[in-house]
């Protein structure tokens, strides 16, 4: 559904994305993985061209289709479910960039496979996402993903794949002249905002809507981020809060569609940092499942807000990329259950390994889901003084 010429905007775009990720530029010779599902070929071929352009070494990864996860996961044992190829390990070592193409034909064909199989590959394999982890803190390794409109996609968020690809066109500037500029100037009003943010000396957040009241701790040595090109598009900013400070109820009004599965009407009530109750209208065994993954799942690693103002999306996507950053009427914001952000860290990166994580109340799990509220809300922060201000009312930021 993308012209030539959006296609070479959204690489535009991408590149991008991944330069901004980086805190070191790249050099000729990097190593770039091109992690792609087979229905974004013209968008990985459109990639893979630039990458040798610039001289790197771009690897292309086929995801597995549909039919290969429902034998994996559903008629593999435990010992293919843990399997790690040789050589996995030493590829991420070496890795210096990643781009991830997303672009399912099927949401729902995992629907019937115990999803506690799914989180025994992801545990299995969580050791490779901590070394490219590190490798990202010193600087070594860049990242970023985007999806490819797929009928899949589109029947399941409800639109036509004409509406589903206007809104990818959208989203990322593809209808612009120079999308990457038209990210930089996303990237500097971002700026403004965060930096607004970091600067307030904020102890804790209350968010309040109509059917949720969560208080959460901003935790020491910590910086809102976000836009910074690992997401296209990316409109949220966030922080990885002291997950040991979460209490009270979470309501995650929009749905949601994860390993195969459909989720919808979430809520989930934190007590002491961790969550103990769980209801769901959609999916509940699902979801229960997942925060039983490890003992991080049923903690916060993610605490994010989206203003209206900055984002193009006005559509359920069904897709988790496009909707954490849902702008419509009222913005939104997300949790995430699960694992942290290492780059909220507001000192050295290099400095932040597990004995200072677990200090600091850095959340590590093998699981990270977004869940997301688009209802009406307002962020309350209480600053070390002691004193309360809102930060967020009606989607938008009160800078």
């Amino acid at each position: 559904m993308l012209t030539t010429q959006q296609l070479d905007k959204y690489v535009d775009a991408l590149w991008w994305g991944l330069t901004t990720a980086r805190t070191k530029p790249y050099e000729k010779g990097d190593l770039i993985m091109i992690r792609y599902e087979v229905e974004a070929l013209p968008l990985a071929e459109a990639v893979f061209k630039r990458l040798i352009d610039e001289g790197l070494n771009p690897v292309p990864r086929l995801s597995l289709t549909p039919e290969m996860e429902k034998s994996f996961y559903g008629k593999g044992d435990d010992n293919q479910l843990e399997y790690i190829a040789p050589g996995e390990r030493e590829f991420s070592e070496g890795l210096n960039g990643l781009i991830v193409l997303l672009a399912p034909s099927s949401l729902t064909h995992l629907a019937e496979v115990d999803p506690s199989r799914m989180g025994k590959c992801a545990v299995a394999r969580k050791f490779l996402r901590d070394v490219m982890e590190k490798r990202e803190q010193n600087g070594e390794l860049g990242w970023t993903l985007c999806s490819y409109p797929t009928q899949a996609l589109a029947d399941s968020a409800g639109l036509s794949l004409e509406e589903f690809t206007a809104q990818i066109v959208k989203a990322c500037y593809l209808d612009d002249e120079d999308p990457a500029a038209s990210w930089k100037g996303v990237f500097d009003k971002a700026s403004e905002v965060k930096n607004w943010l970091n600067g307030l000396g904020i102890e804790s957040y209350r968010v309040v809507s109509d059917d949720m009241d969560l208080i959460v701790q901003h935790g020491e040595m910590r910086q809102w981020i976000g836009v910074s090109g690992h997401n296209i598009p990316s409109f949220e900013l966030f922080i990885s809060p002291d997950w040991r400070g979460t209490s009270g109820v979470y309501y995650a009004d929009q749905p949601s569609f994860r390993s195969g599965n459909y989720v919808e009407g979430v809520r989930i009530v934190f007590e002491d940092g961790v969550v103990k109750e769980i209801t769901a209208k959609s999916g509940e065994e699902f979801v229960r499942k997942q925060l039983a993954m490890d003992t991080g799942a049923s903690r916060l690693g993610e605490f994010s807000l989206t203003d209206r103002r900055f984002s193009r999306i006005d559509k359920f996507m069904a897709n988790t990329l496009y909707d954490e950053n849902y702008g419509g009427e009222f913005g939104n914001c997300h949790v995430a259950v699960g694992a942290s952000y290492a780059d909220t860290y507001a000192g050295d990166q290099t400095e932040l390994d597990e004995a200072l994580k677990e200090k600091l109340g850095y959340n590590t799990s093998a699981l990270h889901w977004d869940l997301v509220n688009t209802q009406d809300k307002t962020v309350y922060a209480r600053l070390k003084d002691g004193s309360e201000v809102i930060i967020y009312k009606s989607g938008e930021f009160q800078i």
